[in-house]
């Protein structure tokens, strides 16, 4: 009976966590939904033994769905990086400044918002770096060039960066006072907010 209750409490984390992937990618609930219930269902009779292979698999399957399913939102997008200027070079880097720290009082709902601020494209792209996914199979997944590829995650971190930014400085909206505690690693904490949350 526990057995049951952890494979239900598991399976729903893993489901919220996909939807909440799909909606960072489409901005869309309904095909959201429909997006991480198809993957959940594809991945519900997976060995064991594969288990990890088979939830990295679902999110790459995930992500393509994703992606066919905005295709021309994100052609456009696309288009409108190639087009942008990134400072510090052509590329750009995928690093935000060496000041900046995420601030523990930041929620799902804040960071949410941030990337949902972000241009499509770029937003992808982001999102694709902290999946851990190289930067060649990321250019697969996108369709793109991975110099595309590399010039949009510039962009979307340093947006992220500046929307976060403004919502967390030292004197946000809140009035709160500047905190002191270890600040995260982007990647780790959105990784750990979606599958707590």
């Amino acid at each position: 009976m526990i057995e049951t209750a952890k494979n239900t409490e598991d399976i729903t984390k893993d489901a919220t966590d996909l939807y909440w992937l799909a909606f960072l990618l489409t901005e869309r609930q309904d095909l959201s939904i429909d997006i991480a219930a198809d993957t959940a269902v594809s991945r519900e009779y997976a060995s064991p033994f594969f288990a990890e292979w088979r939830r990295d698999w679902g999110r790459r399957l995930l992500i393509g769905r994703a992606r066919t399913a905005i295709h021309d939102e994100l052609a456009d997008s696309a288009r409108r990086t190639q087009l942008a200027r990134v400072t510090g070079g052509a590329t750009g880097s995928a690093a935000p400044p060496r000041n900046w720290s995420l601030s523990p009082d930041t929620t799902k709902a804040d960071l949410q918002q941030a990337l949902l601020s972000i241009d499509l494209f770029p937003r992808a792209a982001l999102l694709l770096f902290f999946e851990g996914i190289r930067m060649v199979d990321a250019a697969i997944l996108l369709g793109a060039d991975p110099t595309l590829v590399r010039k949009a995650q510039a962009i979307g971190l340093r947006e992220l960066t500046a929307n976060l930014a403004d919502k967390n400085s030292p004197e946000d909206q809140r009035g709160s006072k500047p905190v002191t505690e270890a600040p995260k690693k982007v990647s780790s904490w959105l990784r750990t907010t979606a599958v707590c949350h």
